[in-house]
């Protein structure tokens, strides 16, 4: 099968077969743009969108495999959001399902937690924090339970609404005095153990401490890889003395006037959740939509 992610900011498809990762692709598309001022998704996301899904079906033979696609935070906000997944449909054939952001952490989790097996490294007690393009889902692993919160926090949203730094700040004040309220609700006997994170910003930044181009990533030495609190300020005054072109040959065409808010991100759920490093993650949506197809059976997923 073939697992589709239409994030805020990328699409992600992976080939899967249930026992065995087939190949990947990804591509910046930029689904959010300009969604803060209109409500709406715009016609060049959509040619993006559908560029992106014309390109990958030079990579994957789509019509021999059973597609599952999903998509997330820009189409829960756009009030356009069925017209658009019904023009892509008839476009492309693939019809989106759109999730709501408790459904995505819960498959983000599961391939987290699979990754994690296969590193060897504990997965009972941890907090996992998945930053997109439209929102950040923060899961709390403890004492054999799960629990989930999805914020409406997205670097590609937050960087729309953030005209001046002064501006980005309060926009954190804001998002750090809600995620407090949350893990202070979780009333937690002890902290987790550790602070795992997914998605682009965490994985691009320790792949440009490692001196990857966004052409040369490797998943495999990013997966299990260590970000460290006071790595934020360095990467992103480096990052920041670079033209746009040399930024983008690091993180990607697209996140070069992104990267910031991202960063920041970043930086402040260090700071709110109170830890100093974090465990790099790759797997995220687009996998645990794979392992979830398999773990209900073909049937009982389309049902």
């Amino acid at each position: 099968m073939i697992a589709i992610d239409l994030g805020s900011n990328t699409i992600r498809f992976i080939e899967y077969d249930g026992q065995k990762w087939g190949k990947s692709f990804e591509k910046i598309v930029r689904t959010a743009e300009g969604l803060n001022h209109s409500g709406k998704i715009g016609d060049p996301a959509v040619e993006r969108i559908l560029a992106a899904i014309d390109e990958a079906k030079t990579i994957f033979d789509l019509p021999s495999h059973e597609v599952v696609a999903i998509t997330t935070a820009a189409m829960r906000m756009a009030r356009n959001s069925e017209i658009i997944r019904q023009k892509i449909e008839a476009r492309t054939g693939i019809l989106f399902r759109l999730i709501e952001g408790e459904e995505e952490a819960f498959l983000t989790l599961k391939a987290v937690v699979n990754r994690l097996h296969h590193l060897n490294i504990p997965s009972d007690d941890f907090i996992l924090v998945d930053i997109g393009g439209g929102s950040t889902e923060i899961i709390v692993v403890s004492g054999g339970y799960s629990q989930a919160k999805s914020f409406p926090l997205g670097i590609v949203t937050l960087s729309e609404k953030s005209y001046t730094t002064d501006i980005l700040e309060s926009e954190l004040n804001v998002y750090h005095e809600s995620i407090a309220s949350y893990i202070e609700s979780l009333a937690l006997i002890s902290p987790p153990k550790t602070l795992v994170m997914t998605a682009g910003t965490p994985t691009t930044m320790v792949a440009y401490r490692m001196g990857m181009s966004y052409a040369s990533y490797d998943t495999t030495k990013i997966n299990g890889s260590i970000l460290m609190r006071h790595d934020c300020p360095h990467i992103l005054n480096e990052l920041m003395k670079m033209d746009e072109k040399r930024r983008a040959y690091y993180v990607g065409v697209g996140r070069e006037r992104l990267i910031t808010t991202g960063i920041r991100i970043v930086e402040m759920l260090f700071e709110v959740l109170n830890y100093d490093s974090a465990i790099i993650i790759d797997d995220g949506l687009r996998e645990g939509v794979a392992l979830d197809y398999y773990s209900k059976g073909y049937i009982q997923y389309l049902t």
